[in-house]
């Protein structure tokens, strides 16, 4: 089969297509032809060796597949040949087929398409997990999401205003913040060219929000939360900036605030019945049509290199999937 190898740790321009052997599942696990892989930016990490998880080269990355059945392993009578499944892989997305155990498959209800059933999984994943569960947002409350136009940044607009919500949209461009209004946005910042505490301080009556989600770091967070409101939650999600920021502990106190970490992929570990529990609401409500994913280009398998490249660059809006 036809698959993206990293063979040496470095950029996209490393990554190289390759015929590999296809292998069969073992017990627990399930294998799925691939019909749509789901781009995110720890696959831009991890082939630069800069994620927390560190494969052994060579590996294929890619982290959440949408295709069908075409084998079970021992032990696996959840699934069916042919069955169409979602699942989050880690590793091991971007080719023609992916073995991935059994108990991180999602039956894919008939009303989703494979790339919208692609690009969920770890972004509205993590969104819904951070929102719902670390912060407990409420209706009414005032969210601001920095980095707004991303992948998780977009998931967390579109779940915040099905929430019930006021949601500030923070991005680096009007073109991205324009999604960021037809998904649910309240209220815009551009902070490439407004002065961030200014502006939150404006579009918050100086209140501040009451929930800040961030996966951005770097130097937009700081300011950030010099401005959270009083009990605010300070979501730290990651670090699309590169840099990761220091916060005076002193602010914390003087805001009786709180700063919360939102680690997806170890909950999906340490706590498997909430997060499936949390999954299968999440894939309900979009095909309830609560939530609207948004899948804002397509590439071929030879074209992968180029996704993450874009998905680095961070010219991506919303989700991107490989085709394979």
């Amino acid at each position: 089969m036809r698959a993206v190898q990293c063979r040496e740790w470095g950029g996209p321009d490393k990554l190289v297509i390759a015929e590999v052997a296809p292998r069969d599942p073992g017990p627990g696990e399930v294998k799925i032809r691939v019909r749509a892989a789901g781009v995110n930016f720890p696959d831009v990490l991890m082939i630069q060796q800069k994620y927390q998880m560190k494969p052994e080269l060579p590996f294929t990355p890619g982290s959440e597949v949408a295709g069908e059945v075409i084998a079970l392993g021992e032990g696996v009578d959840d699934f069916r040949p042919g069955q169409r499944v979602m699942a989050y892989c880690a590793l091991g997305g971007f080719a023609q087929e992916a073995v991935v155990a059994a108990n991180a498959c999602f039956a894919m209800p008939d009303a989703l398409g494979y790339e919208v059933a692609a690009a969920v999984l770890l972004a509205y994943g993590t969104s819904w997990h951070a929102l719902r569960d670390r912060a407990a947002l409420k209706s009414g409350e005032t969210l601001l999401v920095l980095g707004a136009a991303g992948g998780v940044g977009l998931a967390a607009v579109d779940i915040g205003a099905a929430l019930g919500a006021r949601v500030i949209a923070a991005a680096s461009s009007d073109e991205k913040l324009s999604v960021c209004r037809r998904h649910g946005a309240h209220a815009l910042i551009n902070y490439r060219n407004e002065n961030l505490r200014e502006a939150i301080a404006r579009l918050t009556e100086r209140r501040g929000p009451d929930v800040i989600y961030d996966p951005v770091g770097g130097a937009v967070s700081e300011p950030a939360f010099r401005s959270i409101g009083w009990r605010g939650r300070h979501l730290v999600v990651g670090f699309a900036e590169g840099a990761i920021p220091s916060i005076p502990l002193n602010l914390v106190l003087l805001k009786g605030a709180a700063i919360v970490g939102v680690f997806w992929g170890e909950h999906t570990k340490r706590e498997r019945a909430l997060y499936r529990a949390e999954t299968e609401a999440m894939i309900g409500s979009i095909v309830k049509g609560e939530l609207n994913p948004l899948v804002s280009r397509t590439y071929s398998l030879e074209h992968a290199p180029e996704a993450l490249a874009d998905m680095a660059a961070r010219k991506a809006v919303g989700k991107i999937v490989v085709t394979p």
